[in-house]
């Protein structure tokens, strides 16, 4: 009976020491997670999420590694420009882990490091530039930054996917002459608007005052023109009544005389009656030798008009 009992308590205890061992020689690893393995104090591999096996008591997980993408902040720091302005810059930067084994081995203190190199960085990139470059060029100074650290930390594993320069900050009064600068500028360039649209203005004006111009001689143009062909009509209509008036003082006819009496008699009257002086006229004249004048054109008008139908 102690003989039995002495063999099952050796059989519990190997029992108990399989299961430990097969729980030491199983690990788990999460998602987003890799843990890197030593055995007796060197590297072998590297597990990755899932079940994994180890040998119980020669291997062992040295290190956890995040896979994930991570968030580093970078302090703020006083930086120099190329034309000596001195700036307060600081920013922030996302990395990822890509090898697990180099994030372990290759550095010692990797967040501590990733902040020096990018602070270093920060104040050679943003030292080459002037201040007006500085504050106008965000995304080169993010390009230039990005290239030079993800260069720098590849030996450690590390995949840098961005760096964003987060604040600038110029002194106050350096700002203030910024702003004083600024004002001036928008002052000038709306003077200079004000300038163009009242040249533009006086250009219209003047292109106006042109086409007028050039109107207003045409017209006179046309009216003279009008006046020239009605005193032509006027001077053939009375070359032609002379001509008539002439051809009946050749037949004879005393009334053609009368005519040209009356003609010239009543242009006389009409120039008195014109003057802005006289307020009486005086006409020793008699009323019928003028309407006697006036028949005596109606009948030579009327001769001259029957002669003409007859020869017709």
């Amino acid at each position: 009976m102690p003989l039995m009992s002495e063999t099952s308590l050796l059989v519990l205890i190997l029992v108990v020491l399989a299961l430990v061992m097969i729980f030491a020689g199983v690990k788990t690893v999460s998602q987003g997670m890799e843990y890197t393995v030593e055995r007796l104090g060197k590297y072998t591999r590297t597990l990755k999420p899932g079940l994994n096996f180890l040998i119980p008591f020669l291997d062992r997980v040295s290190h956890e590694i995040n896979m994930k993408e991570q968030v580093l902040d970078i302090d703020q720091q006083s930086v120099i420009s190329l034309d000596n302005a001195a700036v307060m810059a600081d920013g922030i930067v996302f990395y990822q882990v890509v090898s697990a084994a180099k994030s372990a081995y290759e550095i010692s203190n990797l967040e501590l490091a990733m902040r020096n190199l990018c602070l270093t960085n920060i104040r050679t990139v943003l030292g080459s530039m002037s201040l007006d470059d500085m504050l106008s060029n965000r995304e080169v100074i993010n390009s230039q930054l990005l290239g030079v650290v993800d260069e720098a930390t590849d030996p450690w594993g590390i995949k840098v996917t961005r760096i964003e320069i987060k604040d600038l900050e110029p002194p106050e009064d350096l700002v203030e002459a910024m702003s004083r600068q600024m004002k001036a500028e928008r002052q000038k360039r709306a003077e200079i608007l004000e300038a163009e649209g009242k040249r533009q203005s006086e250009v219209l004006a003047a292109e106006g005052k042109k086409q007028a111009t050039i109107l207003e001689a045409e017209g006179l143009k046309e009216a003279a023109f009008r006046e020239a062909e009605a005193r032509e009509r006027l001077a053939k209509a009375e070359a032609t009544a002379t001509l008539m008036l002439s051809e009946a003082v050749k037949k004879g006819d005393e009334r053609a005389l009368n005519y040209f009496v009356a003609q010239k008699y009543i242009e006389a009257l009409t120039v008195i009656g014109s003057a802005e002086n006289e307020k009486l006229v005086l006409m020793p004249l008699e009323a019928a030798s003028v309407i006697g004048a006036i028949g005596g054109i109606s009948e030579v008008v009327k001769k001259m008009g029957s002669k003409t139908s007859g020869g017709t």
